[in-house]
């Protein structure tokens, strides 16, 4: 008697990679990118990039010598040219260079994005694009000018499991409205003060990926904002800054978002979400290192969650540069649009406000 092959569920993406592999799937070629920035981020996405099959890693762009001279020499890349960012026009008049991913400190983003759209370079930027919303508009408006792909790079988006999660919030799932929906995010682990201090400060460091984490899932943007924030850490509020926030979004269809950010958990790297509706609930739970569970007498015990952002998100990074690389071979067109990046940095920009006036900001648009 045969037995019928069981196809994977749909939810073993790793398994899908895998068959991709085995069944040894044709690339258009490779497409050669220049990465510019090695810092916390620059790190995980030159391991991505240097272990992708269809990317030409060209050019490592750094502005810090003695860190570019220390990469160089460990990442085993004979074929990559590591540069001081003095000679980045070298890298952008090089047409072997199809696209850039930028991870610079915030304040250079803007000048790179818009030097490498000039130089015809599709563009993947960690977020901000620019400290400025005009800043931010420009570029994007120089993007479509250029017929370029600009990625703002909100990897959570990118993340299985709150991909999931949209999906089937979006096909009915929790009913017709969601009610609530709610994330934690508290970093893991705490920033140093020099990364602090150019961070643009937590709402636009890290409020902003769980605004568009909510906002992604909710399919729209909130009519209101109301923040409160407090810094409990000395040197932290001496540079003007806060270390822990809570955020209040409601939403044009009814449906309320609550944000809670910390600057440090000393158990790890928390990222949670819940969202409810009408017809049930959906949670995405804290992610273990291991799948292991201890029983004894006196307790049950578990693995630590994921230490960092670096090992929580691991995945996301993959995918959110299978998608930048799509874009460029013309698989996919671009996930994140300037509306939507726009729309985020003005929710984060009124939760700044509604923090200085102790007030509640009416959200208005204007792009």
């Amino acid at each position: 008697m045969s037995v019928a092959p069981v196809a994977p569920p749909a939810e073993d993406y790793k398994y899908v990679n895998f068959l991709e592999t085995f069944n040894c799937t044709t690339i258009n070629g490779k497409i050669g990118i220049a990465l510019f920035g090695v810092g916390r981020a620059g790190m995980i996405h030159l391991n991505n990039l240097s272990q992708n099959k269809r990317v030409n890693l060209l050019y490592v762009v750094e502005q810090d010598n003695e860190r570019n001279k220390k990469v160089e020499a460990t990442s085993g890349l004979e074929t990559t040219k590591f540069v001081n960012s003095s000679k980045m026009d070298l890298v952008l008049d090089d047409p072997k260079v199809q696209g850039v991913v930028i991870t610079t400190p915030t304040q250079t983003h803007h000048a790179i994005v818009v030097e490498s759209l000039n130089k015809g370079k599709a563009v993947f930027c960690e977020k901000p694009i620019a400290n400025r919303i005009k800043e931010i508009k420009d570029c994007y408006n120089l993007a479509k000018e250029k017929n370029l792909p600009l990625l703002c790079a909100f990897n959570r988006r990118f993340d299985p499991s709150f991909l999931n999660v949209r999906d089937r919030v979006r096909k009915g799932e929790l009913g017709d409205k969601v009610h609530i929906i709610k994330s934690t995010s508290r970093d893991s682990p705490l920033p140093s003060i020099d990364y602090l201090k150019t961070s643009n400060g937590i709402f636009h460091d890290c409020a902003v990926h769980d605004i568009d984490l909510l906002c992604w899932i909710m399919g729209e943007y909130p009519t209101k904002v109301f923040s409160t924030a407090t810094a409990h850490m000395p040197h932290i509020k001496a540079i003007n800054d806060h270390d822990t926030v809570t955020i209040s979004l409601t939403f044009p269809s009814g449906g309320m978002g609550n944000i809670d950010l910390s600057r440090f958990a000393n158990y790890g790297y928390d990222q949670r979400l819940e969202v409810f509706g009408p017809g049930g609930m959906l949670q995405c739970g804290n992610q273990n290192t291991l799948g292991v569970q201890s029983y004894t007498s006196g307790n049950v015990r578990e693995p630590p969650i994921w230490y960092s952002f670096a090992s929580r998100y691991d995945e996301a990074y993959k995918k959110e540069l299978e998608h930048f690389l799509d874009v460029i071979d013309g698989k996919e067109k671009l996930s994140i649009l300037s509306t939507e990046t726009l729309s985020v940095c003005q929710v984060a920009s009124s939760c700044e406000e509604s923090v200085r006036t102790g007030k509640p900001v009416e959200m208005v648009y204007d792009f």
